[in-house]
């Protein structure tokens, strides 16, 4: 019966009655009828299909404009529903109809434009897993917790049993054990993460909020007694030995899981590049308690000056980690390239290496843009400037095809050795950066399309398409700003977006309207299927280069040993592939956005500490988004605080959303994305990683050159 109204449904896009849709199954008698009524009730609960509010029934992949998916709450107020292979939904936070953080919901499209605006139509699940939060005192001398996702507006009442070793104060990670009411729980500690005072403990309540729990457990604990601190002569065999070769890594100066080195030769007119990458499948194994808990992390965490890895520190800072002077085992792929940037050579093989040397950023910056030689880097200097040129020659090859360079500033946190935030400052990116990300960038490629030519299963990384509606409305605004494009869009190739932010690139607004347009297109992730990579302009490509801290690129390394040294392509093992690697996919691009989101969590609460010892303080600042609730104002250190749209004095602001700006209603005055205000820091909050601004200048300054 389920298949049958499956089928009978798939291309009605009208929502049927029962008695229509019996009639369209021609079923005869009551009997039939009732088997159809409890068919359909089953359906809608598993929300396949639809039922109206007038007991009507359509597919719920028919209907448009109705999506289900999980619901992210920004600090802001507002939401977004997570769409699979769509651009997400966001949600008004007068329309989140009881909704929060992490449920997942049924939700309603209401609006289009440059962002697809809705509504929640209902709850479908509470996720209540592992909430992570305060110990309180209750009036009752019973525990409770304060969530840290303010958020979520539920009361939780801790089980005195697993209380016992908790005082007022310690962050906890709790389980709900039963449900007294609608939004009333009873929750048992599984595990005391610290007193909110200590050090660290801030970042770690984030870390856990995210799963990422720094505890590995006793079975990997077990498992690593077995785990070698060097390389043995045995892992040596069919091996290509490469410790003669001048090979080094370049590194931050604290960074201590190195998973690449390169290696560099001029050969007649070719430059031969060896990207050498950390070979961590030799050691963490599938169906191991070790291969288990990298693929439940996917990967690893950096928030602020700590690291949750992915892999414990015994492998990912000790065996696996490319460190200077000791035989690591990697996989190498060593590509012969000419000076028009193409690969016309090249081999992937398991090899061994002895770093000569482990280089930082900053030493190899002096030598690359000041030509300033530091200690210890004398015999490398040549070979690193021979590198930079063959970096350029890529770097003009991407940007040729359509590398779309967002080139979006990132902030960085000082801390204090206590972990408080004493500064926030632009992280800065320069040719030895750049020089590492172009050899990446051209192995990944070089290893994807390796595979993709052989027809096999496998990871790639891709980026779909833009939505054409997007680019538009994105177009749309910035010629409502006041600009003047020199470009059309008229087709939508990587090609089209680089020409459209190259005309961007020299405006006041270049930094906030290029992370409007990085929104408005798809997000990249990991797919078993290749679609290519639209912001690299690249045809096929994947992540092999960081094994260490991603399990895509462990997976991709089990992959090529599987295909490229055992030889195992068998039509079982491909058929086994190609429906496991769907769900290592999907998993590692939700624990993608799991870190990403943590890592986000963590900035805002540590600008929002160090902006607490700056209350009162003035600051020039640009308008970076509005809202119907008031102005977010970024400072030059990116820091981001929100103007109340209430605290705005002399006249009642609205709000229009097609222009993205506030207009006075008597006075016509009008605060835009992008113009220059002063502002003074009000109020600041770490706890709820909140910072208020209030303008202290009513003259918005307007740069830009009209049409």
């Amino acid at each position: 019966m389920e298949e049958k109204i499956l089928e009978i449904l798939d291309n009605v896009y009208e929502a049927k009655s029962l008695i229509e849709i019996n009639d369209m199954l021609k079923l005869t008698s009551a009997e039939k009828l009732n088997e159809l009524q409890s068919t359909l009730e089953k359906l809608s609960d598993k929300y396949i299909i639809y039922k109206t509010k007038k007991e009507r029934y359509i597919l719920l992949k028919n209907c448009i404009n109705l999506k289900i998916g999980k619901l992210a709450l920004n600090k802001k107020g507002f939401g977004f529903v997570i769409l699979d292979k769509e651009e997400d939904l966001y949600i008004p936070e007068n329309d989140l109809n009881g909704a929060t953080h992490d449920d997942t919901v049924l939700a309603e499209i209401t609006r289009n434009g440059i962002k697809k605006e809705g509504r929640i139509i209902k709850i479908l699940n509470r996720n209540l897993n592992d909430l992570v939060g305060e110990i309180i005192k209750l009036d009752n001398g019973n525990f409770g917790l304060k969530l840290d996702e303010t958020k979520k507006d539920l009361e939780i009442i801790i089980d005195k049993e697993s209380s016992k070793d908790c005082v007022e104060g310690h962050k906890v990670v709790v389980k709900i054990i039963k449900e007294l009411g609608k939004k009333k729980y009873i929750a048992q500690v599984k595990k005391i993460i610290g007193h909110k005072d200590d050090p660290k403990v801030d970042i770690l309540s984030i870390a856990y909020k995210y799963n990422f729990d720094p505890d590995f457990g006793s079975e990997v604990e077990r498992e690593l007694e077995n785990i070698p601190n060097e390389v043995s002569e045995k892992e040596l065999i069919g091996r290509k030995d490469l410790t003669q070769e001048i090979i080094f890594t370049i590194d931050g100066a604290h960074t201590k899981d190195i998973d690449d080195a390169i290696s560099y030769e001029k050969i007649g007119n070719l430059h031969r590049l060896g990207v050498h990458i950390a070979d961590v499948s030799n050691y963490v194994k599938e169906n191991t308690a070790l291969g288990d808990a990298a693929y439940l992390r996917g990967t690893s965490a950096y928030l602020a000056d700590t690291v949750i890895p992915m892999l414990p520190h015994k492998l990912s800072n000790g065996i696996c980690s490319l460190n200077e002077g000791v035989i690591r085992l990697t996989m190498s792929c060593v590509m012969d390239i000419d000076d028009k940037g193409k690969v016309v050579n090249y081999d992937i093989f398991p090899s061994y290496i002895k770093s000569c040397k482990k280089m930082t950023y900053e030493d190899v910056n002096q030598i690359l843009m000041n030509d300033i030689i530091p200690t210890g880097y004398e015999k490398f200097a040549d070979k690193l400037k021979q590198m930079n040129e063959l970096a350029h020659i890529l770097q003009k090859e991407i940007a040729n095809r359509g590398y779309i360079n967002f080139d979006l500033d990132e902030a960085e946190v000082i801390q204090d050795e206590d972990g408080v935030a004493i500064d926030i400052v632009k992280r800065e990116r320069y040719d030895g950066e750049k020089l590492i990300e172009s050899f990446m960038i051209v192995a990944n490629e070089t290893v994807a399309s390796h595979i993709y030519n052989m027809d096999l299963p496998f990871v790639y990384r891709v980026h779909g398409t833009p939505n054409s509606e997007k680019i538009d409305d994105f177009v749309n605004l910035v010629k409502l700003m006041g600009y003047k494009l020199e470009t059309k869009v008229v087709d939508l190739s990587p090609k089209s977006m680089q020409k459209l932010l190259e005309n961007l690139k020299d405006i006041p607004e270049f930094e906030i309207l290029s992370s409007m347009l990085l929104r408005s297109m798809k997000k990249a992730e990991y797919s078993s299927e290749n679609i290519g990579h639209f912001g690299l302009a690249s045809r096929a490509y994947t992540h092999f280069t960081s094994p260490i801290r991603r399990f895509p690129d462990l997976t991709v390394h089990r992959l090529l040993k599987k295909y490229l040294v055992e030889k195992d392509m068998s039509m079982q093992t491909i058929r086994f592939l190609e429906n496991n690697l769907v769900e290592i996919c999907e998993h590692s691009s939700e624990r993608e956005v799991g870190s990403i989101n943590a890592e986000r969590d963590v900035l805002d609460m540590k600008m929002a500490e160090y902006m607490e010892s700056h209350i009162g303080q003035t600051y020039d600042g640009i308008i970076s988004t509005v809202t119907n609730f008031g102005l977010f104002v970024e400072l030059p250190n990116l820091v981001e605080g929100l103007v109340p749209i209430k605290s705005i004095k002399g006249d009642y602001y609205n709000y229009i959303p097609e222009l993205l700006s506030l207009v006075g209603s008597s006075t016509k005055k009008t605060y835009r994305i992008g113009d220059k205000v002063k502002v003074k820091c009000v109020a600041a909050s770490k706890v709820t990683a909140m910072i208020d601004f209030e303008l202290v200048s009513e003259e918005v300054k307007d740069d830009r050159n009209k049409e």
